[in-house]
């Protein structure tokens, strides 16, 4: 039988293998730890309307008075805020087209004073006009004049680009990094020539975490052939985004304008972090609910849900 003696030697080279084996197998295992670790935590931020039976805004309510679930699966909420302080950041679109053309100057008018009554100097604010195309009058701005000149440059066409608005106005707004992201239509909402379709208007405001607020203005409004979907498409828009509608037949467009601030001064603000998510699914459906109040007493406005692959904060 053969004995083989390791010298000091060879136990050093033996060591110094080693170490170099050990050297050589170290960024797999650092890149692997990072992988691991890497976690993007997902703030889902869903901002909250509540009403009562007899549409009475709910006032001074608390972050216990809330339960949230995604998909059906509870979330804790994380942030609560009473968001009438938070910065506004608002596009008014205004449809010029040939079937709401008679009301331009006084959408003009009424658009100013609605400005001058909500715009702070922490808000932005944006105009679009639409009919046959969209075009951008005012970029965001709180300055009130730019505003008033761009109210001032309103023309008219014949078509109505609805969707295009809304997806050109989802987009800008989308690229604000904080506060609410707010769009009022003013519109009868029958959509004669967008590239865009309905569903694709939608999806753009919920990815970009917009909610539409819709002011109706039907052209004629006792006409025995009057065409309902267009109404339906405004009152649709703002439900699966979380605003709200109004007709300018209900105490005219100044009234309508102060319901949407009056709507944006009494919203809350909750934000969860996803919790045992479900994956695989391409859009994650929000519930809220206030437990301690009866289902019919209360009516909660909030978005319907989030796209998987939609920006969302991390921390």
């Amino acid at each position: 039988m053969q004995l083989r003696i390791l010298t000091i030697g060879g136990l050093n080279d033996c060591r110094r293998a080693g170490c170099w084996a050990l050297l050589a197998l170290a960024p797999l295992a650092l890149s692997a730890q990072e992988t691991t670790l890497r976690v993007d935590v997902k703030l889902v931020n869903v901002f909250v309307n509540v009403t009562d039976q007899d549409g009475a805004i709910a006032r001074g309510l608390t972050r216990e008075d809330f339960a949230l679930a995604e998909d059906g699966r509870p979330q804790q909420i994380a942030l609560f805020e009473r968001q009438s302080e938070l910065p506004l950041n608002l596009t008014l679109a205004i449809d010029t087209s040939g079937s709401v053309q008679k009301d331009m100057a006084e959408e003009a008018n009424a658009a100013r004073r609605f400005a001058h009554a909500l715009v702070r100097s922490q808000d932005q604010m944006s105009l679009l006009q639409f009919a046959s195309g969209v075009r951008e009058l005012v970029p965001f701005t709180n300055n009130l004049s730019q505003i008033d000149r761009g109210l001032g440059r309103l023309r008219g066409g014949w078509a109505t680009a609805l969707y295009d608005a809304i997806c050109l106005a989802a987009q800008r707004l989308g690229g604000k990094d904080s506060g609410r992201k707010v769009l009022v239509v003013v519109s009868d909402g029958d959509d004669t020539a967008s590239n865009a379709t309905y569903a694709k208007a939608v999806e753009q405001a919920l990815r970009n975490e917009v909610m539409i607020y819709s002011i109706i203005d039907v052209p004629i409004e006792a006409s025995a052939g009057r065409d309902l979907g267009g109404e339906h498409v405004l009152i649709s828009l703002a439900e699966q985004t979380g605003g709200n509608s109004f007709y300018v037949s209900d105490g005219g467009l100044d009234k309508a304008f102060a319901q949407v601030s009056d709507d944006l001064r009494t919203r809350y603000l909750l934000g969860y972090y996803t919790k045992n998510q479900e994956l695989g699914r391409p859009f994650h459906r929000v519930q809220v609910t206030i437990p301690r109040a009866a289902p019919q007493a209360v009516n909660l406005r909030h978005r319907t849900g989030y796209y998987a692959d939609s920006p969302v904060k991390s921390k």
